[in-house]
C-alpha cells in the first residue's frame, strides 16, 4: 500500500489552500507509515510527538470513560488529520487511533517541524493557521455534542 506523500497532503484540509511548493516542503519531511489491522497508531495518555495523516484506510478513535470502560469516538478516513497538536507542543494524546484495516499514513514529526519553522517560517505559519481553521470547523460541526458534556441546554 505505497502512497504518494503529495497526493496525500492535497486531500488534507490543513494543507488546503498550498501551492504545489509549499506541499513539497512538507512532503519532505513527511515519513510514510504503514498500520496492520489492529494495530494502535497511538495511544491515551501517551507522548504525542507527530501529525499522522491517514492516506488510505480507516481509524477508529476512542478514548476510556470514567469506568475505565473504552468508548468509540468515530472513525477517520483518507485525507484526514490525527494529532496536529503535536506539532504545535508534544503532549499526553487525548484518545487512541486504531487502525480498523490495513492503514498507510504519512508522519510529520514535531522535531521536524521545529526544524522547518526555522528554514520555512511562511510555510509552517500557513500551516498552523490551516489547523486552527480546522479545529474551530471540528468544534462547530459538534457544538451540541459539546454542549452535552458541559451540560448546557440548547439556547431557544
Amino acid at each position: 500500500m505505497a502512497i504518494v506523500p503529495e497526493t496525500v497532503l492535497k486531500a488534507c484540509p490543513i494543507f488546503k489552500g498550498f501551492t504545489d511548493t509549499g506541499i513539497a516542503i512538507f512532503a519532505s519531511i513527511a515519513v510514510p507509515r504503514a498500520f496492520p489491522k489492529g494495530t494502535q497508531l497511538f495511544a491515551e495518555g501517551k507522548k504525542g510527538e507527530s501529525l499522522l495523516i491517514v492516506g488510505e484506510g480507516t481509524v477508529r478513535l476512542s478514548a476510556k470513560n470514567q469506568a475505565g470502560e473504552e468508548i468509540s469516538l468515530g472513525d477517520v478516513g483518507s485525507g484526514e488529520p490525527l494529532g496536529e497538536l503535536a506539532l504545535v507542543q508534544i503532549g499526553e494524546r487525548l484518545c487512541t487511533a486504531t487502525a480498523m484495516n490495513d492503514v498507510s499514513a504519512l508522519e510529520i514529526r514535531h522535531a521536524d517541524f521545529q526544524k522547518l519553522l526555522i528554514q520555512k517560517p511562511q510555510a509552517c505559519v500557513k500551516l498552523l493557521m490551516g489547523i486552527v481553521t480546522y479545529f474551530g470547523q471540528k468544534a462547530r460541526d459538534n457544538r451540541e455534542m459539546l454542549r452535552t458534556l458541559v451540560g448546557k441546554a440548547p439556547a431557544a
